[in-house]
């Protein structure tokens, strides 16, 4: 889980910019007058823009699922998230044009029924397999932003202590860190409920519609404009995408399917690649996004990169303790020009993020809005390929008398061609590479892993090495790779014929 207080790796060295950048953010959010309706946020907008394109598809439902071993008491558990979507307006809003104008309106609070299917009958050999169908049909199944909810929960049970939870909300009322919000909020409440005491939460200070009729104003300002001139002038003649190779030929227009693989580097290159960070005055982030950059130079031979990052989009204090869309993404340019040294590039990389960050105000559709790119439906705007670091985060999620262990669930689907996303867990790093299937095979994306793995090692071997060394060493890998695979193929291919010819079948060659 990630708690409300985690900030990633990124915002965290932003904080020193505040002072120097941050004239505006002492403007305070003010609950607004009209409590039922109020205008979408800007990636609210953004959001209900694609869903209405594809209303059925769950490329933007956030899923989880957990085990749960205990004593549950299911009304408790319906009172602890009626009181949450009492809290949050945002959880009891829909989606709406009014006269070619969208808004969202808030309803009423209401109970919150959370529906128990009765598995004791199954055999345990065939509860897994239930658990994992179950997990996928939750993940998968659409939400209907025009009459909601946009927040459900639905219980398998197996026994009188043993559950399977699933908790799913819709991206255009909630975010990763609006999943701790939800965390939290569900131990305090269930924690008192069981105990026959009240609430212990205050109430928030403002609400995510607050916000959203705030960044409408913000946008008028001439610090929206400043910013937005700096991106301007960052993307100037940047390159529209990334020349990848892929395995098939693109969709039109794209389906949006997609698989992860699993990741991980060793303790050691993560302990070296930390000291070489910490010398160069970066961060692990930084790091490693420049030696991603790198491997994407490797695939492309463009040294002119640009890839998407997320940033949680709470840059202001009342905002930390809502759930709401606020997340934001930022546009990194990376140049990777005139054969530099890695300690020069991870220079650069740093200087490029701290002007990221320095203007991340501006939402990334407003951007795109403003920079008018050809817009194709085979291609995301401005970038196809994302990456993300963060602290490992907080596992832990205990209710009285239960124990609870998170399920992985995949909905199938991705936004991009390829998304690097890493957790930095201390002692080694680890993640994902999730990637759209219709592009790529799953062993194109293994060898992916495996370059960027060597990549990272000759790094640490060699951290002042240039730009055009790590890729000759990297293609020597791959050819020494090739030529192992080579030479198992034609093994393998001489003890077939040796075995045709043993058993008398004629050959022709």
């Amino acid at each position: 889980m990630v708690s409300q207080k985690l900030m990633t790796e990124k915002e965290a060295l932003f904080a020193h910019l505040l002072a120097r950048e941050g004239f505006d953010r002492l403007q305070t959010i003010t609950p607004r007058r009209d409590l039922r309706e109020a205008p979408l946020s800007s990636a609210q907008q953004r959001l209900l823009f694609l869903q209405q394109l594809e209303p059925d598809s769950p490329a933007y439902n956030l899923p989880r699922v957990f085990y749960l071993n205990g004593k549950l008491n299911v009304p408790v558990l319906e009172r602890t998230l009626s009181e949450i979507v009492r809290r949050h307006e945002v959880l009891r809003t829909t989606f709406h044009v009014n006269a070619n104008e969208q808004v969202q309106v808030i309803h009423s609070p209401y109970n919150v029924s959370v529906p128990v299917i009765d598995m004791a009958h199954l055999p345990a050999e065939e509860r897994e397999a239930e658990v994992q169908k179950f997990g996928l049909e939750e993940a998968r199944r659409p939400f209907d932003l025009e009459h909601g909810p946009l927040l459900r929960a639905k219980l398998l049970r197996f026994a009188e202590d043993e559950y399977v939870a699933a908790f799913t909300l819709h991206h255009i009322v909630s975010d990763g860190w609006s999943t701790g919000v939800l965390v939290s909020e569900v131990q305090a409440l269930y924690e008192a409920y069981s105990a026959g005491r009240p609430s212990p939460l205050t109430e928030l200070p403002i609400q995510y519609a607050d916000y959203a009729r705030w960044q409408r104003e913000w946008f008028k300002g001439a610090a929206f404009d400043r910013q937005l001139a700096y991106w301007r002038e960052r993307l100037r003649g940047a390159p529209s995408t990334l020349t990848l190779p892929v395995d098939r030929p693109r969709p039109v227009p794209r389906m949006f399917r997609g698989q992860t693989y699993s990741v991980k580097f060793s303790a050691e290159v993560t302990s070296e690649l930390r000291r070489i960070t910490h010398e160069q005055g970066a961060t692990m982030f930084m790091s490693l996004l420049t030696a991603f950059e790198i491997l994407l130079c490797y695939y492309t031979k463009q040294t002119d990169i640009v890839i998407g990052t997320p940033v949680s989009g709470r840059l202001r204090a009342e905002t930390e303790p809502l759930i709401g869309f606020f997340i934001n993404t930022l546009v990194l340019r990376g140049d990777l020009s005139g054969d530099p040294a890695f300690p020069e590039l991870l220079q650069r990389v740093k200087t490029d993020l701290l002007g990221a960050l320095a203007h991340q105000d501006v939402p990334f559709e407003k951007l795109v809005e403003d920079l008018q790119p050809e817009r194709t439906l085979s291609y995301t705007p401005l970038f196809q390929v994302s990456f993300t670091l963060q602290k490992s985060p907080r596992t832990e999620f205990a209710l009285p008398g239960l124990t609870l262990s998170p399920i992985g669930t995949s909905r199938g689907t991705t936004q991009y061609d390829l998304a690097m996303n890493l957790v930095d867990a201390d002692s080694e790093i680890l993640g994902m590479l999730e990637y759209d299937t219709d592009l790529y095979d799953g062993e194109t994306i293994l060898r992916t892993i495996i370059r960027f793995e060597l990549l990272l090692s000759e790094i640490v071997k060699s951290p002042s090495a240039r730009l055009s060394e790590l890729l000759a060493r990297l293609a020597a890998k791959d050819a020494e790779q090739e030529k192992a695979n080579q030479q198992q193929y034609e093994e393998l291919f001489t003890r077939k014929l040796a075995h045709t010819k043993r058993r008398g079948i004629r050959v022709n060659s």
